[in-house]
């Protein structure tokens, strides 16, 4: 197998908070060595804190010091609000998208 050429899928249908982090991090820690490309699933997380962004947080930069990619590919509600809320969608680059407001 070639590793510079894998891509791995990984899809979190728990949730991410501080009483799930470190399962998560090992989860998501073992699949940062195991394949270039991480495409992660994120649109069952029903629940997500600042520790659950923290360890995103923390694999988008070990895959950036390994030279490596990680992408979001998929972002429940919830996840996407609490992005919004602290601004950082483009500290991951993905693609997100972003429903219309309604007028009041």
């Amino acid at each position: 197998m070639n590793a510079t050429a894998s891509t791995g899928r990984l899809a979190i249908d728990q949730d991410m908070t501080i009483y799930q982090a470190e399962a998560l991090k090992d989860e998501l820690m073992g699949n940062v060595t195991q394949t270039q490309v991480i495409e992660l699933d994120l649109s069952r997380v029903s629940e997500i804190d600042t520790a659950g962004i923290q360890l995103l947080m923390l694999a988008k930069r070990e895959c950036q010091k390994q030279g490596k990619t990680l992408r979001i590919v998929a972002h429940s509600p919830r996840v996407h609000e609490l992005m919004d809320f602290f601004n950082i969608a483009g500290f991951f680059g993905d693609p997100l998208v972003i429903p219309a407001r309604e007028s009041a």
